[in-house]
Formats: C-alpha cells, structure tokens, sequence
C-alpha cells in the first residue's frame, strides 16, 4: 500500500508553505493571494524511516461557481481519493470560517484518517486559539507553524503510524522526464490530459491557468516516463505579476531536469520569437527537443502546407536544422501519439554510445576525402575520435593544431556524424584536443 499524504483545507491558509516544509523543498509556488495552487503538486518526504508521497492541493470552495475554483474542488476530491491520510489546514490568525465546517463536512465522508493542522500558530496566544477548531468534530487539533517548522515533528509523528510499510526512497529516481514547454494557451494541459486519460491538470482558454510545473508518471509502448506539464513561458516585458514570475522559473526548471523538451507551437500563429526562444533554452541546455505544432485542425491547407511551413521553420531555427516538426491536433486527438513516439526516439539518441572503432571507421574515410583547411600554411591533420561518456552526446577529435579548426568544418562533422549515426533531435557537442 502506498504511502500517501494530501494536504486539504480551503484557499490561503498555508497549505503550499506545509508542503515545502515537508519535501525540503521550494517546489510549491507560495503567494498570499489566494488560489495560487490549482493543480494537484507531488512530492517526497520522509520521517523517521518512514517515506511518504505529499500531494498539495488548491483552496477547496465548498459551491462556487468560480471556473477555476470548481476544476481545483474536482482536483482536490481526486487526491482526497489517492491518500492515506489527510491534513486539513486551517488558520489560526483568521479562526474557524465557514469554508471549514463546510469542508470538513465533505472529509467526513471520505472515511481517511484526517489531522487537523492548525497553522501559523507561532505564539502561545494562537496555539492557545487552536482549541477552536475542536468545533470541527474531526478530533484534536496540531498546532503547528509551517513558517518556522514547529510542531510539525509531533504531527508526523502521528501521520506515519498510519502506514503500513516504510515507503520508496524517491519512486522517479531514474526515470526518463519529458518536459511538455511553450507559450501560454498553447495546449499544453490538454496534450497531458489526452495522453494520461484523465483530467491531470486543469485546462481553460485563460492563458496562465498552470502555475506549477505537474509531473505525472505515463507509461505507454513498454516505456515508464515521467511528464511535466509547464507554466507557459512569455517574455519578460509580459510578465504581470509575481506568481507568473516564479511560474516561468518552474517551468525553466524543469526543463532543465528533464531529458526531452516537447515544445509546443500554435499552428494558427507559427513560429514567433518566443517560440525561438525557447527552443534555443533546450538545445543550449543540451537537451532532446520535439517541436510539435498543435491546433493544425485550425488552420486552412492543402497537401503541401505541411512541407511549406517545415521549410520556413528550419530557416528560422537555423543553424538548427536536426529538431523533428510534428503537426499534431490534440482537439483532434491527431497524431499526438506520434508526438510521445518521437519523444521516446530522441531519448534514446541522447543516449545513444557509438563505439570507438564504428566511430572512426565511419568518419575517417571522410576526413581524409575532405580535410580541414589548412591555415597559415599547415596541414591539419585529424588522428582518431571517440565519444566521451556524457549525459549528451560529446565526441572529441584528437588533431595536431586543434587551435585552427574554424566553425564551419566543426558543423561540417556535426552533420558527418548524423548522416551516419543519426542523433535525431539533440544537440551534438563537439570538441579538438592535441595529439
């Protein structure tokens, strides 16, 4: 049985700053405005030997009609059904509210073991006013301080008598990511919710709906992957506040811990500068990257649209010309197994080792047919090469004046070395040493 933690409670009690506080981690974004979280957020934590899952959930509004607030009730009761046992938060600065009887009405009927955690209790008067929530009938409130950490040692002491085995250190350790990045509004919620088969992260046509980056565990064609759904990413001078702020800085960050960048494109708008952008973070980060144009079911075509606008995408990215385009329509459900299927292709070619000897034995012929240009009268002369054990592919050239070996010859074997060993969509990293 899983080891499962949910931390419920309605909007802006400091359900986000308890998470952190359990994973070690500023993973949730933390805003005293309220409805900042909408989405379901994982995390890992551990105590006294015991490790545990922690989901942090949105504000739960018992009858709004508020559409963002109606989709995080619908997330909320999703990780209410996942958990073992279930914190309730409430506030001690702002006392017992409506909102938290008529919640803890609806924890009732779940039947889970559920604590109430009676935060910001960082004096002894608002400890002292935790005995309100008593009123709850869900048993005897923990004052703790989220903040600072107090209490929370003696309410985990309570939580993990609960579970029945001592839980897996971090269960996505080792596994693939894929990170799903782009513009606001592109589609980005929807393609993860399609693929999972369920409603993973709340979609809307406002643009700015996920905040926090999601990741979701997704198996398909004997492959364990995990996908992260993104904040969309837009330019600085566009940022409105600071929750978009430290949203981009999510999704930037996990770019940067995945292997593979979906980047997803609007067909009704094509290749604008952010999109570039974007691109040019992944390949510079040395990730694989898979462009995928969305929305294609939106635009007007005809049997050569297709190769039209992959020809002047290719232009734009130029020099980067190794990135597979895949016009997809989630709306559709076109072609977005495709997507995962080249997603799955380009992890394998990052990580792909070509033996020495195949290695020279496939290139050599060519350097000797076509030699670097000799400059300032000497020859340059390229030994042999070999592929370094890195997280990308990085090959290095051993030559007698590795100083004189100018871009063009150096993109030259770049494209030598996909020609013949493929490397379809990631960066190659190549380096001269002296011999």
């Amino acid at each position: 049985m899983a080891n499962i933690v949910a931390i419920v409670g309605r909007p802006n009690v400091g359900k986000s700053t308890l998470f952190n506080r359990l994973t070690e981690q500023r993973q949730a974004i933390m805003d005293n405005q309220s409805g900042v979280t909408r989405d379901r957020h994982y995390g890992y934590a551990e105590w006294t030997d015991k490790r545990f899952t922690v989901i942090d959930t949105g504000g739960y509004v018992v009858g709004s009609e508020d559409i963002f607030e109606g989709a995080i009730r619908e997330q909320v009761e999703i990780a209410i059904e996942e958990a073992t046992v279930l914190l309730f938060v409430v506030d001690t600065m702002t006392g017992l509210t409506g909102l938290d009887q008529d919640f803890a009405n609806v924890l009732r009927r779940s039947k889970k073991p559920v604590y109430v955690v009676a935060n910001k209790a960082e004096t002894f008067d608002r400890q002292q006013a935790a005995s309100e929530f008593y009123a709850l009938g869900l048993g005897d409130p923990h004052p703790i301080s989220s903040q600072t950490g107090s209490g929370t040692g003696d309410l985990l002491d309570e939580v993990v008598k609960h579970f029945q085995s001592e839980g897996v250190e971090d269960p996505e350790a080792g596994i693939p990511r894929i990170a799903i990045l782009g513009r606001p509004n592109v589609g980005k919620s929807s393609f993860l919710n399609v693929l999972t088969g369920r409603e993973r992260s709340i979609v809307t046509d406002i643009a700015g709906t996920t905040r926090d980056a999601i990741n979701t565990r997704y198996k398909a064609y004997g492959k364990d992957f995990i996908l992260t759904d993104t904040a969309g990413i837009r330019r600085k001078a566009r940022i409105q506040d600071n929750i978009e702020f430290y949203s981009i800085l999510r999704s930037i960050k996990a770019m940067e811990e995945s292997d593979v960048c979906i980047v997803m494109l609007d067909a009704t708008r094509g290749l604008e500068a952010q999109d570039l952008n974007i691109i040019g973070q992944a390949v510079r980060a040395k990730k694989g990257v898979v462009i995928m144009v969305n929305k294609w079911d939106a635009v007007e075509k005809d049997h050569r649209t297709a190769d039209v606008l992959r020809k002047e995408m290719v232009q734009r990215m130029a020099p980067i010309d190794y990135l597979p385009i895949i016009f997809a329509s989630v709306h559709e459900k076109q072609r977005i197994f495709q997507v995962m299927e080249k997603a799955m292709e380009v992890y394998e070619n990052k990580h792909k080792k070509i033996a020495t000897s195949k290695l020279n034995e496939a290139l050599q012929p060519v350097i000797e047919a076509y030699p670097p240009p000799a400059t300032k009268g000497k020859q340059i002369k390229i030994k042999y090469m070999l592929q370094l054990p890195t997280p990308s592919p990085t090959f290095v050239f051993f030559c007698n004046l590795p100083q004189y070996i100018k871009e063009p010859y150096e993109r030259f074997l770049e494209n030598k070395l996909r020609e013949n060993f493929g490397f379809d969509g990631v960066p190659i990293t190549i380096f001269f040493r002296q011999k």
